[in-house]
């Protein structure tokens, strides 16, 4: 018997074979179905699919053969591996000094014809082989290692897409890690400036107040503006904490809410909006949602629906159906309206339509995005349906 060498760029490969994550994995029927084809067209009885580990061959499918794994060094497919570009066929191993003392020749499972097409990956290393097996002498027609051929091609695509796809899931494991970190950064930093700029937006009215009248103009202007940015700032805090806090939100469990109720809690949360009318439209007198997350959502577009209306009355109608997997719900108001070029953006945090609100404040941009976040983390879609001078209807829907 004669050991196969070990392939030219051995570490490398065995480096690109660990990168496939597939040695000593469960059995699964996209690769038996192959090796079973593999063993129908050649008309063998045994047909595997073949990993040459650093001192193991292990097989990911074993179509009838027991073994799971044999050592390296009896390994014919650690010689076919070393000509990746051509099958290996062995027509009789008692007759090639290679192989004819083999204790895979000589017991069971007496490999006496071999053929294995090299599995090569697209960094061109091998990974191992398809290969057939019969305990018999035998040659195999050019149509039959075409198709053989052809096979070992589909166990390579399934190796890629299985590659891809553990790729894509570390590639959004690391994605969601990082999320993390950056909401988390967010809160805490938005929670520690909050109580020093507390401090400081009460101290600048305070001083305001007390001495306004002792200085003049130009300082009575720069201690306005020191009030107006503070408050500016601290509307801002609010607002990240809020959009941090939403994924903690998320967690809660579903519970039934009853609409009519819904209506007169969300009521008396704007009950200094004195010509405020807050209509329900629903044939649905309860619907099981995560409670918190909807009326993060609502209280978000109704408070949105108020500051920025141009009427002396302002009217916000909620409507909500149902639908076999989702509810679907409208927040419509009477407002001036939201530009066709704005509808898109008014959902990307830090970016606001209107320059001021009907208060005289700039928004901040984190208020829909926020909404927006829970929206799709919910199951569900958001959109806006508005002309200028019409209103405007945000539509969103969250999963049953």
């Amino acid at each position: 018997m004669i050991e196969a060498e070990k392939y030219t760029k051995e570490t490398e490969r065995l480096e690109e074979l660990d990168s496939f994550s597939i040695l000593d994995t469960l059995p699964e029927s996209d690769y038996d179905d192959l090796t079973a084809i593999a063993a129908e067209i050649c008309d063998s009885p045994i047909s595997l699919i073949s990993l040459i580990d650093n001192d193991r061959q292990w097989f990911k499918s074993h179509h009838g053969l027991d073994a799971s794994e044999t050592p390296k060094q009896f390994a014919f497919c650690a010689h076919a591996i070393n000509d990746p570009e051509n099958i290996f066929m062995i027509e009789d191993s008692r007759k090639d000094e290679r192989f004819h003392d083999n204790p895979l020749v000589t017991a069971d499972p007496n490999v006496i014809f071999y053929a294995g097409v090299p599995l090569v990956s697209d960094n061109n290393l091998p990974l191992g082989t398809l290969c057939v097996i019969d305990d018999k002498p035998k040659v195999l027609t050019e149509s039959q290692l075409k198709t053989l051929k052809a096979l070992g091609n589909q166990v390579m695509n399934i190796l890629n897409l299985r590659k891809a796809k553990l790729t894509l899931e570390q590639a959004f494991a690391d994605l969601e890690d990082k999320n993390y970190e950056l909401e988390r950064f967010a809160y805490v930093a938005a929670h520690d400036l909050k109580s020093p700029l507390s401090g400081i937006s009460g101290m600048s009215t305070l001083l305001s107040e007390s001495y306004g009248p002792k200085i003049d103009d130009a300082g009575r202007e720069m201690l306005s503006l020191l009030v107006k940015s503070s408050n500016t700032l601290s509307h801002l805090i609010e607002g990240l904490l809020a959009h941090s806090r939403s994924a903690a939100v998320l967690k809660e469990k579903k519970s039934e809410i009853n609409l009519n109720s819904l209506i007169v809690e969300l009521s008396a949360l704007f009950t200094y909006e004195k010509d405020l009318t807050l209509n329900l439209n629903s044939v649905l007198q309860n619907i099981t949602t995560n409670s918190a997350a909807l009326e993060q959502i609502l209280i978000n577009l109704i408070s949105n629906a108020i500051k920025y209306n141009d009427k002396e009355n302002v009217e916000i109608e909620i409507g909500v159906s149902s639908s076999a997997t989702h509810y679907e719900f409208y927040v419509q108001d009477n407002g001036p309206g939201i530009s066709l070029d704005n509808q898109e953006k008014i959902f990307d945090i830090f970016k606001v339509a209107a320059l001021k609100d009907r208060f005289g404040q700039r928004g901040n941009g984190i208020g829909l995005a926020t909404v927006k976040k829970v929206v799709e983390s919910s199951g569900g879609t958001i959109k806006v349906e508005s002309e200028e001078g019409k209103g405007a209807k945000f539509i969103f829907t969250l999963e049953i």
